[in-house]
């Protein structure tokens, strides 16, 4: 297909074979070779090997070099009498960025690493830089962006992809995925991510941006999400260290997780099964209430503060959180809200008592955080749910769900 621009096609052409031609002989006259990443990729057949070249760290090494060269001016010229460059540039560097630097770094740079990066170094390909053209134009022209955040997780499996929202998902890593944009990524994934049944699953954060539109606060989306499946199936999940960012397909950053997200808890492996994702996904859309509700912000901070606590502390945390939740009378508030039957309403009374003076927290009560928290959320007015209990304690009749999953 014809390109857009012809002469934008063939400003960046002359760029990027200069490029080419100006690094390869920074390789001969240092007699150096371009260092590579080793991957091994696991599927159903034998282990695979793969060695990637890592351009990046020597294109970027020598930026400064290549912008003054003269083909890089004349690109950016070029690129600077197409308005919607502009645009592009600063969707993918920020506004604090000049417009030049925004366009040589966005467009200039990220252009040659991924012809680089296809040609397997700096032999020349036509195929590979037209292929990488086109990507550019099809986003430098388009007047939505796509933004995709992925963050792997660890401490539990599913099946299948799960869907927690029209913009997230948890689902299985793709073979080289990250890897694709990100040479180095292996080194910033969690341990053994990939070779362990809990450790294969990613969480994906998508976005559709009108031009200009800042992307997504991703960290905290995805820290709400590790909340929610932790609320839902009591797993150790963590997410990974870092989260990757692609605009429009190409690379736009890597940004450290948030560390209550990022920190795994102790605890056994599960499965977000087709019970409890759609679960997670309820509480997903209901934890923004904690943003107008400080006590219930508290609660919810407590329960997963005390996922990473020793005694005595963690029943500390645990405590504070039901007087939060439900006030101070929180033993007989929380066993008439988890419990149906007489004889298991009394043994849960009898371990909440024990935990409000002073004793640690036995299994049932601890479980009994989460769940309550769950029942809280799901019913979306905390104060609501205190006064139909204090209703159920006088006697009186009242109507409404008030179980929790276990």
């Amino acid at each position: 297909m014809a390109p857009r621009s012809p002469q934008l096609h063939h400003a960046l052409r002359a760029f990027t074979l200069g490029a080419f031609a100006y690094l390869l002989r920074e390789l001969d006259d240092a007699g150096e070779s371009l260092p590579f990443a080793f991957e091994e990729h696991q599927g159903s057949g034998p282990v695979l090997y793969e060695y990637r070249p890592l351009v990046r760290d020597f294109v970027e090494a020598r930026a400064a070099r290549l912008r003054g060269r003269e083909d890089a001016v004349i690109a950016l010229e070029e690129l600077a009498r197409e308005p919607a460059a502009g645009i592009y540039a600063r969707a993918h560097a920020g506004r604090d960025a000049s417009e030049n630097d925004a366009l040589f770094r966005t467009v200039l740079v990220d252009l040659l690493l991924r012809v680089a990066e296809s040609c397997g170094g700096f032999d020349w390909d036509d195929e590979s830089f037209d292929r990488a053209y086109a990507e550019l134009e099809r986003s430098l022209f388009g007047e939505r962006r796509s933004y995709t955040a992925v963050a792997p997780l660890v401490g539990i499996s599913t099946g299948v992809q799960r869907e927690l929202g029209v913009s997230l998902r948890v689902r299985a890593a793709a073979d080289g995925e990250l890897s694709r944009h990100w040479p180095e990524a292996n080194g910033l994934l969690p341990r053994d991510f990939g070779r362990e049944a809990d450790r294969y699953c990613v969480v994906e954060l998508r976005a559709a941006l009108d031009a200009g539109e800042d992307v997504p606060d991703a960290p905290a989306e995805i820290a709400d999400v590790v909340s929610a499946i932790r609320l839902a199936t009591a797993a150790p999940l963590a997410a990974g260290p870092v989260l990757f960012e692609t605009l429009d397909g190409r690379p736009y950053g890597i940004r450290p997780t948030l560390p209550i997200a990022a920190t795994q808890p102790p605890g056994e492996p599960t499965r977000l099964d087709e019970f409890r994702a759609p679960l997670a996904a309820e509480l997903l859309v209901r934890l923004p209430l904690a943003d107008a509700d400080t006590t219930l912000a508290e609660a919810l901070d407590r329960w997963e503060l005390s996922l990473f606590q020793h005694e005595p502390f963690r029943s500390e945390q645990l405590r504070a959180a039901l007087e939060a939740l439900l006030g101070t009378t929180w033993p007989l508030r929380a066993s008439v809200l988890l419990e149906d039957r007489a004889e298991a309403r009394e043994a849960l009374h009898r371990d909440l008592v024990a935990l409000a003076d002073g004793a640690e927290a036995t299994s049932p009560a601890s479980t009994a955080v989460r769940r309550a928290l769950v029942e809280v959320l799901r019913d979306g007015d905390r104060s609501a749910v205190v006064a139909r209990l204090d209703r159920v304690l006088l006697g009186v009749p009242t109507p409404g769900r008030l179980r929790a999953a276990s």
